[in-house]
């Protein structure tokens, strides 16, 4: 059964000053590692997650799970069990190619902002879906569908005024049992989102540009931009 799609029709004018304004403001975004330890309002955190869960998905299964945390002492034992990961990763696990592209950032093993900052999201990834009769049904394309939805909630969280750090240590399944998900739910994503610290400095980087990251195929093409 369809329904009449809800579209919103603007003008050229219009268009072009909202995808103006849009990439704007998240052309601000930037990854955080130091943050304040200031609450944020919970009905901010509920509607940046609705807002990932209207991602679209493979054959709409919505393989997706968001798990979210205030409370410290969950917090304080995510902290050690992914500083442990981490440890191994920086002793043994990464190559000295990678530790060198990781030095310019500052990265290391130790995770403050893990117990800082007021809110973690632990993204999960489901390659099934279970019907409440058992039935075990099959999710499609689940790793590209899951991402998506990351991405709207990063860019939600970023336009509601809030900062985020994108936190993916490996392996991931400690997430499982700090978050009390099943085992057959995989540890996509841990998400750090709260306020930066006053004074809070970032790494100076640089995006690609437009030229480098986008290409102009066909004839009819070429003065498209």
């Amino acid at each position: 059964m369809n329904k009449k799609l809800e579209f919103q029709k603007l003008t050229d004018a219009e268009m072009r000053t909202a995808a103006k304004n849009f990439y704007t403001k998240m052309k601000t975004r930037r990854t955080v590692r130091d943050f304040s330890d200031r609450p944020v309002p919970p009905e901010v955190i509920r509607n940046a997650l609705l807002c990932a869960g209207t991602a679209p998905s493979g054959a709409n299964m919505q393989p997706w799970h968001f798990a979210v945390t205030t409370d410290s002492k969950i917090k304080t034992k995510i902290k050690a069990a992914a500083e442990e990961e981490e440890k191994i990763f920086y002793e043994k696990r990464a190559s000295d190619e990678w530790l060198a592209a990781l030095n310019p950032l500052g990265t290391n093993q130790h995770k403050p902002f893990l117990e800082t900052a007021p809110v973690l999201i632990g993204v999960f990834l489901k390659k099934f879906t279970f019907t409440q009769n058992g039935e075990r049904l099959k999710n499609y394309y689940p790793y590209e569908s899951v991402g998506i939805a990351c991405g709207l909630l990063i860019s939600a969280l970023h336009l509601s005024g809030l900062a985020t750090l994108t936190h993916t240590p490996s392996p991931m399944a400690f997430l499982n049992k700090a978050f009390a998900r099943p085992k057959t739910e995989r540890p996509y994503l841990l998400l750090v989102v709260g306020y930066p610290k006053n004074n809070c400095e970032v790494p100076t980087i640089d995006k690609r540009s437009f030229n480098e990251i986008v290409s102009v195929v066909g004839e009819q093409t070429e003065n498209f931009f």
